[in-house]
């Protein structure tokens, strides 16, 4: 099983990762998406809030931490769309 997790951690294909196990954000980002989808009112303010925030984080890693360029340009498209999906809500 150890073996399994870590190489879930070291990414496919192992030279260069595009695909790996999801990190702590990206894991708490899919959890508060999950609940925002079967919840209404403050619960869902609060899932979303959630989201956004664990998203921004998971993006930032990548940009700043991404193994490869792949991975921090995925980690800049996934920040420009948090940034655009807020100035919607915050705009409009």
């Amino acid at each position: 099983m150890k073996e399994l997790w870590d190489r879930g951690q070291r990414g496919w294909p192992a030279s260069a990762p595009i695909a790996q196990f999801p990190n702590a954000p990206l894991l708490t980002a899919i959890a508060a998406w999950i609940v925002g989808q079967f919840s209404s009112g403050s619960l869902n303010d609060a899932a979303s809030a959630v989201f956004y925030v664990a998203l921004a984080c998971f993006a930032w890693w990548e940009v700043t931490d991404g193994v490869n360029r792949f991975r921090r340009f995925a980690g800049g498209a996934v920040l420009l769309f948090v940034v655009v999906s807020l100035a919607g809500k915050l705009g409009g």
